[in-house]
């Protein structure tokens, strides 16, 4: 069974940080790119940036380019997402997920449609 799992959400003031992370388990997880999403209340669910299968390539949405960072530890099946500098606008649940298949291209990474599995999700909450 295929799990991915969240952690490191919460409260921040606008100019903080957080780490997220996402552990995976039931696949071969240095086989997949991996995602990050978020969807904010009312809206529809957001690309935030994606790593490839050997983290040599990395893609940030416009909005977090400069303040966020992915990486991935394939060794502990897990990805993170350093976010810094944070502002109101990035409040949101946000979720990892693991694209399976062979060949992505740039256009798939960025689409929610694209990924096969996903975690639940952990809310990031920035005051302003």
């Amino acid at each position: 069974q295929v799990q991915l799992v969240e952690s490191g959400g919460g409260l921040v003031q606008t100019g903080g940080s957080l780490r997220l992370s996402c552990a995976t388990s039931g696949r071969t997880f240095s086989n997949d790119y991996m995602g990050w999403f978020r969807q904010a209340p009312g809206k529809g669910r957001e690309f935030v940036g994606a790593i490839s299968r050997s983290g040599g390539v990395i893609y940030y949405a416009e909005s977090v380019r400069g303040r966020f960072i992915i990486s991935r530890d394939n060794a502990k099946n897990t990805v993170y997402l350093q976010m810094n500098s944070l502002k109101p606008e990035d409040t949101a649940v946000y979720y990892c997920a693991a694209l399976i298949s062979g060949q992505v291209s740039y256009a798939a990474i960025t689409e929610s449609r694209s990924y096969d599995y996903w975690g639940q999700g952990t809310q990031v909450t920035v005051s302003s």
